[in-house]
């Protein structure tokens, strides 16, 4: 299969819409190559679990936006997935997968094109990222995993894009010890929506929105 990973479903607009309908990055402006999307589902995967009886893994979300675009990007690589609804009363949704390429205990640090480095943060912010949903809210952008080690690779990979990050932090022991996070510095905000963008239709949306406000 060519690098160019979306071939025909990028004609049709299947494979980056809704990723390419609101665009203030510079990332969703050309066809995503088949090592980037790869390189998005390694930080995607930290919102996912592995069953090891059936060998999948699975992504739960409460809708299938967010699903639906993980499904056409893994269509586009020639990997499969099944969507369904998790229980008759619960809006929860899971997508799961056998892609052989996912790995849970990937080193983000071994990347090394800067484009491939920007997907697998967005695949990360697109699973573990925080924004605020209301425009009246004070803009933030947050990366939170109970792993600091990863928030550490992560934060290197930021700096070395040019994203400027605070301390990592849990902001209560007590709470939850395992709780660990950090923002991007609001002089970097810009810098993190044009580089790194998202591929989540909700977030994209709110980013799009943040860019004409910042």
């Amino acid at each position: 299969m060519s690098d160019n990973a979306a071939g025909t479903d990028n004609q049709q607009g299947s494979l980056v819409e809704p990723i390419a309908r609101f665009d203030p990055s510079e990332t969703t402006r050309r066809t995503p190559t088949k090592q980037e999307i790869k390189a998005y589902f390694q930080g995607a995967v930290h919102d996912g679990t592995y069953n090891r009886y059936n060998q999948r893994i699975r992504i739960a979300q409460k809708g299938t936006a967010w699903l639906e675009v993980l499904q056409n990007l893994l269509r586009s690589i020639g990997q499969s997935s099944w969507i369904y609804r998790e229980g008759k009363k619960r809006n929860v949704y899971i997508l799961e997968t056998k892609a052989p390429f996912i790995d849970f205990s990937f080193n983000p640090l071994c990347l090394k094109s800067r484009r491939e480095k920007c997907a697998y943060i967005r695949g990360f912010f697109d699973a573990e990222g925080g924004i605020p949903r209301n425009n009246q809210s004070r803009f933030y952008i947050q990366l939170v995993q109970s792993d600091r080690p990863k928030l550490t690779k992560l934060k290197r990979l930021l700096g070395e894009l040019g994203i400027d990050i605070g301390v990592i932090h849990n902001p209560s022991v007590a709470v939850d010890p395992k709780y660990w996070r950090m923002f991007v510095r609001a002089h970097s905000h810009r810098t993190f929506i044009r580089l790194i963008g998202s591929w989540h239709p909700r977030k994209l949306i709110i980013l799009k929105q943040r860019w004409m406000m910042i």
